[in-house]
């Protein structure tokens, strides 16, 4: 086989074969042209391809089968390129977008969540001022409550004290009238009345604090077990004194009692 259509067989057989074809359509070498088996002279390489033309008797080439070859021209290469290239340009778009748009739904959730929580702080601001507001009113009219409650008190004494002081001078006009009447005796009684008036000092409670009041109280409970006692050991004595004169007979009867002895069955 000659040389030259060795190179066109191995030629046309890459070109089937697509392993060099981008290569090869970039920059594509001059290629001999055979007509009647003899090699002219080259020619630039066009883009309008033509099958190059086999010298006579070489189309028994072993193993090539020159059916299949097709020539692709350099404007679909071209714009295949273009169309993938804008594929993927819109790809990359939409993934902007799409992440874009995650970015805005995040946003808006965020908006939301710090809206929401800035109307719950508001709300619980509300109901802890409203608590407040009333617990200080609690706290008044406990407090006028109390006032009032201690004013009553204090009223209530003084009407008492008033009235106490008014029935005193009732009483001391009614005992002056009385003593007239009845002389020596009821001026007697008088004195002792008086004497117990100035002994019973009235109390003076109304300024003094929950302790000094418990000590007030144990001051008049042992005040009144002293003369509780005192007055025990007073009748005690007075039972005694009655009795003694009594006591101190009897030893005389009973010594003349045991003096006498019996004499016969008869006492003498």
């Amino acid at each position: 086989m000659p040389p030259e259509n060795c190179s066109t067989c191995a030629f046309l057989c890459l070109v089937h074969r697509g392993n060099f074809a981008h290569s090869y359509i970039a920059s594509p070498p001059a290629l001999p042209i055979f007509h009647g088996g003899h090699e002219e002279d080259t020619e630039p390489f066009t883009s309008e391809w033509r099958a190059p033309t086999l010298p006579a008797g070489s189309s028994s080439c072993p193993g090539v089968d020159l059916a299949p070859v097709l020539l692709i021209p350099e404007g679909d290469i071209h714009r295949k390129r273009m169309e993938k290239d804008l594929n993927e340009l819109q790809a990359l778009i939409e993934a902007h977008f799409e992440n874009r748009k995650k970015e805005e739904e995040e946003l808006i959730f965020l908006k939301d969540r710090i809206e929401q929580r800035r109307a719950e702080r508001a709300e619980q601001q509300r109901i802890r001022s409203e608590r407040e507001k009333e617990r200080q009113a609690r706290v008044a009219e406990e407090k006028a409550r109390k006032e009032e409650e201690e004013a009553r008190k204090k009223a209530e004494e003084e009407a008492r004290k008033k009235k106490a002081f008014s029935n005193m001078l009732h009483f001391g006009g009614y005992l002056q009238k009385t003593e007239k009447k009845s002389g020596k005796k009821q001026t007697e009684r008088e004195k002792k009345k008086k004497i117990l008036s100035e002994r019973r000092r009235p109390l003076n409670i109304d300024h003094l604090s929950e302790d000094k009041l418990r000590d007030k109280a144990m001051d008049l409970w042992q005040s009144i077990y002293d003369l509780e006692a005192e007055k025990f050991d007073l009748q005690d004595k007075f039972k005694r004194q009655k009795y003694e004169p009594m006591l101190l007979c009897f030893p005389s009867s009973s010594k003349a009692a045991r003096g006498k002895s019996m004499v016969g069955g008869r006492w003498k």
